[in-house]
C-alpha cells in the first residue's frame, strides 16, 4: 500500500509540474506573440495583426494549466507530506520499541546476574553488535554509578548496585 502511495504522490507531483509549466510556456509564448517586431519601420497610421485564434489558445492553455497544474501539485505535495509524517511515525514507534526491548533485557541480566554484566554477555542476549551494545552499557553506567572490572583475560564487567 505505502508504495503504490509513494507512486501516486509522485506521479500527481510530476503531473502538476508538467501542467504548470504548459501553462508557463503558453504564456510566454503569448507574450513574444504580442511583442513587437524590432526593426521594423513604424510607419503613421499602420496597424498591427495578431493571429486572434493562437492568442485565444494559448490563453486557454494557459488557463487550462494552472486550472488543473496547481490542485494536481497540491493533491502530490499533500500525499507527499503525510508519507513524510507517517514514515517518521514509524521510525519514532520502532525506536521506542527497540529501546524498551532493550531496556527490559538489561533489567532482566542485572536480576539474573545479581548487578554484575559483561558487554559480551549483554550483546549476545540483546543480539547487538559489539558497538553498539557497549554504548548502550556505558550510558546506563553512567546513568547508575556502576563500577567497572577489567579481568586478566581483558574482559571488561559492570557492577551495579542492586
Amino acid at each position: 500500500m505505502k508504495t503504490a502511495e509513494k507512486l501516486a504522490a509522485g506521479w500527481l507531483l510530476t503531473l502538476g509540474f508538467m501542467f504548470l509549466t504548459l501553462s508557463v510556456s503558453a504564456g510566454i509564448e503569448k507574450h513574444n506573440l504580442l511583442k513587437p517586431i524590432p526593426g521594423a519601420k513604424e510607419e503613421r497610421g499602420a496597424r498591427e495583426f495578431f493571429n486572434k485564434d493562437a492568442l485565444y489558445l494559448l490563453d486557454n492553455t494557459a488557463r487550462q494549466g494552472l486550472i488543473f497544474g496547481v490542485p494536481t501539485l497540491i493533491l502530490g505535495g499533500w500525499l507527499s507530506l503525510g508519507l513524510y509524517y507517517q514514515s517518521k511515525q514509524e521510525k519514532k514507534a520502532l525506536n521506542q520499541q527497540m529501546s524498551n526491548r532493550l531496556q527490559g533485557i538489561f533489567y532482566q541480566m542485572l536480576q539474573e546476574n545479581k548487578g554484575r554484566m559483561t558487554l559480551v554477555g549483554f550483546a549476545v542476549k540483546s543480539e547487538l553488535p559489539a558497538i553498539a551494545a557497549r554504548e548502550y552499557l556505558d550510558e546506563k553506567a553512567k546513568e547508575f554509578n556502576a563500577n567497572f572490572q577489567v579481568s586478566e583475560d581483558g574482559t571488561v564487567s559492570y557492577h551495579f548496585e542492586l
